[in-house]
């Protein structure tokens, strides 16, 4: 309903903003990452939005780039995760750093977000995969072990046999590019089996 918005920025007190125009003043929340690259007080201002209807209230939240704003509506459609938790992982991992550590499975980077748990960052990792690749700072596909139309399967597959994602990506690394589903399974348990 309201795309973006600009005017005035009247006030700045983490992680909401004031922002006024055409008379009215809207009180909007942001991520650190836009919030630190916002101007002075007084000076003009001009955010990508996020209008949320709940039942407790109508919500305004506000972008520094039209990606952020894209991620975090990606962010909000996962079961559990919502809007303060959306503007955290934001906060806590530019864009770009974001699709990376979902291209490469690394729940690390997410652990270190205040407010996210190892069990948080593996379902985010598992919701985001592929959603996030056209995003500036995603890995070329080409250059990502096991990033192969059939890397996923296989992944996939050796998670359910009960190996960790660490041990999987490991014995991927050893996969030729263009293996098939079947024998990419193969290989890797042989790996995992060696290990």
């Amino acid at each position: 309903m309201i795309g973006r918005i600009s005017g005035i920025l009247l006030e700045k007190k983490p992680p909401q903003i004031l922002v006024e125009t055409g008379g009215i003043g809207y009180e909007i929340d942001v991520p650190m990452s836009t919030f630190c690259d916002l101007p002075a007080c007084g000076e003009k201002v001009r955010l990508h939005t996020h209008f949320a209807v709940r039942e407790d209230g109508h919500f305004l939240y506000g972008f520094a780039t039209s990606e952020e704003r894209a991620v975090f509506r990606q962010l909000i459609k996962i079961s559990g995760i919502g809007a303060r938790m959306a503007l955290a992982v934001l906060s806590g991992l530019p864009v770009g750093e974001l699709a990376q550590a979902v291209a490469l499975q690394e729940t690390g980077r997410l652990v270190k977000i205040p407010g996210i748990g190892k069990k948080t960052a593996e379902r985010l990792l598992l919701e985001l995969r592929g959603k996030l690749d056209a995003f500036p700072g995603a890995p070329e596909q080409a250059s990502r072990p096991g990033a192969s139309a059939s890397g996923g399967d296989i992944l996939d597959a050796l998670l359910a046999l009960g190996y960790n994602e660490r041990e999987a990506r490991a014995a991927m690394k050893e996969l030729p590019g263009d293996v098939e589903v079947a024998e990419g399974i193969r290989q890797a348990l042989r790996q995992l089996a060696r290990a």
